[in-house]
């Protein structure tokens, strides 16, 4: 219930700022209303994205983690841009009503340039391939692009403050744009000037473990340690290695006295790639969080944990914090291509016989065949239909083993998986 109030509230903000340009042009015909509306809905909506773009991890819980708050940050993005459109098609007719000055035609010409500018970003946005080919835009240009959304912001907020306006109009819809406007704003300059200094904390590189495709990173805090509950990401950046963006991973170990904490990286792209090989013990790393919701939950008596591949991070970190009070039953199972990939199987046996409640299958595909439904009825010691799954892993597999579960009636009463993505 509480993942759902989050976008509830940024849809009726978004409606509120839309009913109130309504509202507010109504006597200047129906047309005119219509035009302000969907150009008040855009501010908002784009306001509300630029908020979200912070990353504020006291109003994460309203979205149900900060993947499904991104997953609202894109629709909002694709909102402002349908009502930009709409805005622009049904232009207001106010010239007869209005005394125009000099600020307000240059508002509506810089009006006219943001509306332009905001169509190419939000498409870059929208679109992470090219449509209908292969070709995928690059991460760096994608995210230089993306810097521009707030300056142009900027300019649509000074349009909407300086446009001419009719006398006499009710102020309540220029004092909520303002205000969203202010806020918008005020969130792109923190994301552009202040949280890259400000929210990071240093780490150095302890040791690098090549697993194949998978680096095991163990990284000790500079001052102030990291706290964080088992289950949850981080963004890393390495400045020292020339990788300056920063990339989200979950945090694969449980929490520490003494602020040391494990990374498994896969090699996924080309950032990833080249992290391993850039990396040395006493190189600095920066990292900032913790977020997400994807954490143990206790009061669940039988559970499944479903990992693919790289999936397996966080039922590390949750397999490390078990203690001898948890006394759930949890069958984990971690579905990869060839066992040599199952980096942390020791850990996990390990782990294991330490807590009779726990039992870890690896199914390798090339040796044991592809993970199905119906294996991981026969590897789980109690009704699925019983137990709550907790998946992480791609996509297709999760979407191929519900499916079939629900097709043979065992079901979990509850999926629980954390969609995040960097874009």
């Amino acid at each position: 219930v509480m993942r759902r109030v989050g976008p509830l509230l940024v849809t009726l903000a978004v409606l509120y700022a839309g009913l109130l340009g309504a509202q507010t042009y109504a006597p200047f015909g129906t047309e005119t209303a219509l035009g302000i509306a969907l150009g008040a809905g855009a501010i908002a909506a784009m306001s509300l994205a630029l908020v979200l773009s912070t990353r504020p991890s006291w109003i994460e819980p309203l979205f149900g983690g900060l993947d499904r708050m991104y997953g609202v940050h894109k629709w909002l993005g694709i909102a402002a841009l349908a009502l930009m459109l709409g805005h622009n098609t049904i232009e207001p007719e106010l010239e007869d009503v209005v005394r125009e000055t000099r600020l307000g035609d240059f508002a509506a010409d810089v009006g006219e340039f943001a509306f332009n500018g905001f169509i190419g970003l939000i498409l870059l946005s929208w679109f992470k391939r090219v449509p209908f080919t292969q070709l995928e835009l690059p991460w760096p240009l994608w995210r230089f692009t993306h810097r521009f959304t707030g300056l142009l912001f900027a300019v649509a907020a000074f349009h909407q403050i300086a446009i001419d306006q009719p006398e006499g109009l009710d102020g309540t819809l220029s004092l909520y744009l303002n205000a969203l406007s202010v806020a918008g704003i005020a969130a792109w300059l923190f994301t552009q000037l202040v949280a890259p200094f400000l929210r990071p904390r240093n780490f150095v590189v302890a040791q690098v473990e090549p697993h194949g495709a998978v680096a095991e990173l163990t990284l000790r805090p500079e001052g102030r340690p990291l706290r964080w509950r088992p289950g949850q990401f981080a963004f890393v950046s390495a400045p020292d290695a020339g990788l300056r963006e920063a990339h989200p991973f979950t945090i694969a170990s449980a929490p520490r006295a003494d602020g040391e904490l494990r990374l498994g990286i896969k090699a996924l792209g080309g950032w990833t790639r080249r992290l391993p090989d850039r990396l040395a013990p006493g190189q600095r790393l920066r990292i900032e969080g913790p977020y997400g919701r994807f954490v143990f939950r206790k009061r669940v008596r039988r559970q499944v944990w479903l990992a693919g591949g790289i999936g397996i991070t966080p039922f590390l970190a949750w397999a490390e914090a078990l203690t001898e009070a948890d006394q759930q039953e949890i069958t984990l199972v971690w579905a990869v291509t060839t066992r040599a990939e199952a980096f942390a199987a020791e850990r996990l046996a390990a782990i294991a016989a330490r807590h009779p409640g726990l039992s870890v299958h690896i199914v390798a595909s090339a040796e044991d065949g592809r993970l199905t439904a119906s294996r991981l009825v026969q590897l789980t010691p109690f009704p699925l239909r019983d137990a709550e799954l907790f998946y992480c892993g791609p996509v297709g597999l999760r979407d191929a083993i519900v499916s079939d579960l629900q097709a043979t009636g065992q079901r979990p009463r509850r999926v629980h998986h954390e969609a995040f993505a960097l874009r």
